[in-house]
């Protein structure tokens, strides 16, 4: 049973990826606003493939709640019925979320799939929630945590409709963000705790290293987001096809991003040492290293090579996984520190 709730613990962590990856890759497009209303996209289950369905069309049944682009602002349908050969206002609402009336068909669909896979990353804990419950008698940590967990989706499906009715406030998209890596703490520390009786040796300067490791990734990846905030206004200012342009001056933040990328990568190698030497067995810190590394090099490729494509989304996903695989270790870590005082 236990090692049912572990393998869908994992798949339910593996999706909440997916999401973090795919909002990545609609922030890079530009596709945030792709389905201007939430939770469903024009008012359809399954979004539209061609404007034309957006259109008021003379003889054609509409159903409530279906929306149309008219005269550059939306307009819902308030009631299912057949239009006349004349436009009649009674039948619709004007959308008053906001004001943004375009539609695309790449970006609606991305943000669609995006939408989709949150979706099935919710379902997917909500099965890994009541599965949990057969747990309560012998460890309640493991049916409050997984309710906390579903909890927290919903909150986390709360705030992107937020982001999308405030047309993509950077404050709510950076919120969005942390509240996707809790989710991903939370499901780590499901799995760690169905996870076998693993020796390691303890030293005690391991503890806090990896603690300031994991605050530091959380404030480089804060620190990420307004970077990327900067990009995203260059890229009005000075057009998409002119990369070149856009960390061509730079705001604080990205310096101060870029100088703290150093001690990451100083304070990682020495805990890379200090497990080493000391020979500690957790195999982890050589995936925490490898991330870095990962992680310097798309920053390079971004700020010198003008952004290649998909060097942005990448970015933020191994930010995202290196902060899972540091929380991991944290929590081996820690359970051995309270191994060793048992003894």
């Amino acid at each position: 049973m236990q090692k049912t709730f572990r393998k869908v613990a994992i798949s339910s962590l593996i999706l909440v990826y997916l999401v973090i990856a795919a909002g990545a890759i609609v922030r890079m497009t530009g596709s945030g606003m792709g389905c201007p209303d939430w939770p469903k996209c024009f008012g359809y289950l399954v979004p539209p493939t061609n404007v034309e369905t957006l259109q008021w069309q003379p003889n054609r049944a509409f159903k409530e709640g279906q929306v149309i682009i008219k005269e550059e602002a939306l307009y819902i349908a308030n009631l299912d019925f057949t239009s006349t050969s004349n436009y009649n206002p009674s039948n619709w609402n004007a959308y008053t979320k906001h004001d943004y009336a375009t539609f695309n068909v790449w970006h609606t669909w991305i943000e669609y799939i995006n939408r989709l896979l949150g979706a099935l990353a919710g379902l997917a804990t909500l099965i890994l929630a009541v599965f949990s419950i057969r747990f309560w008698k012998n460890n309640k940590v493991l049916p409050i945590l997984s309710w906390l967990v579903v909890f927290g989706m919903g909150f986390q499906a709360w705030l992107g409709a937020t982001v999308v009715y405030s047309v993509l406030e950077p404050l709510k998209i950076t919120l969005h963000m942390f509240m996707a890596l809790v989710i991903v703490a939370l499901l780590l520390y499901l799995i760690f705790q169905t996870e076998g009786t693993v020796n390691f040796k303890y030293e005690k300067r391991v503890l806090p290293l990896i603690a300031f490791a994991v605050i530091l990734t959380l404030i480089q990846v804060f620190l990420g987001t307004q970077v990327r905030q900067f990009v995203d206004d260059q890229v009005d200012v000075v057009g998409y096809l002119n990369k070149s342009l856009w960390l061509n001056q730079p705001e604080i933040q990205f310096y101060i991003h870029r100088s703290l990328s150093i001690l990451v990568l100083l304070l990682n190698g020495a805990l890379f040492w200090t497990i080493k030497t000391n020979e500690l067995g957790f195999s982890k810190i050589k995936w925490v290293m490898m991330l870095i590394g990962l992680e310097i090099l798309t920053g390079i490729l971004m700020f010198y090579f003008d952004f290649p494509f998909a060097s942005q989304p990448l970015h933020l996903v191994l930010a995202s996984i290196l902060f899972g695989v540091q929380f991991y270790l944290f929590l081996e870590v820690f359970k051995s520190r309270k191994s060793l005082k048992s003894l």
